[in-house]
């Protein structure tokens, strides 16, 4: 049985930093595609980072090159590290993963949400101004 189960949210003032983390169970991390994604009341879920099987990663616009995904094998867990937040990024953090063995081959759309077959249960980051 597949358990994804985010952690690190918080509340933090404009300008901090936050790192999530999301524990694998069940799944392999170094071997699959994940993702994290974000959502805020009303509005659809987001993807924000993705990281391929051999480690390629891709980034939403609104990024920036303020966040980095990553992976550590032998935790088997994944990590989101925020950097320079700002209120937008206020909003609920999912971790999300393929079904075993889906390797991303650059047709699918890593930002669909229908893509993923599991997904944690979110952490909460507030950020305030």
């Amino acid at each position: 049985q597949v358990q994804l189960v985010e952690s690190g949210g918080g509340s933090v003032q404009a300008g901090g930093s936050l790192t999530l983390s999301c524990a694998a169970s069940g799944y392999n991390v170094s071997l699959n595609v994940m993702a994290w994604f974000r959502q805020t009341p009303g509005k659809e879920r987001e993807g924000v980072a993705f990281i391929a099987r051999y480690g390629s990663t891709k980034y939403a616009d609104f990024v920036q090159g303020r966040f980095t995904i990553s992976r550590d094998n032998l935790k088997n867990t994944l990590h989101l590290q925020m950097n320079s937040l700002q209120p937008e990024d206020t909003a609920m953090y999912y971790c999300a993963a393929t079904s075993v063995g889906r390797l991303y081959d650059g047709i699918w759309s890593w930002r669909q949400i229908s893509e993923y077959a599991y997904w944690g249960q979110g952490t909460q980051v507030t950020v305030s101004s």
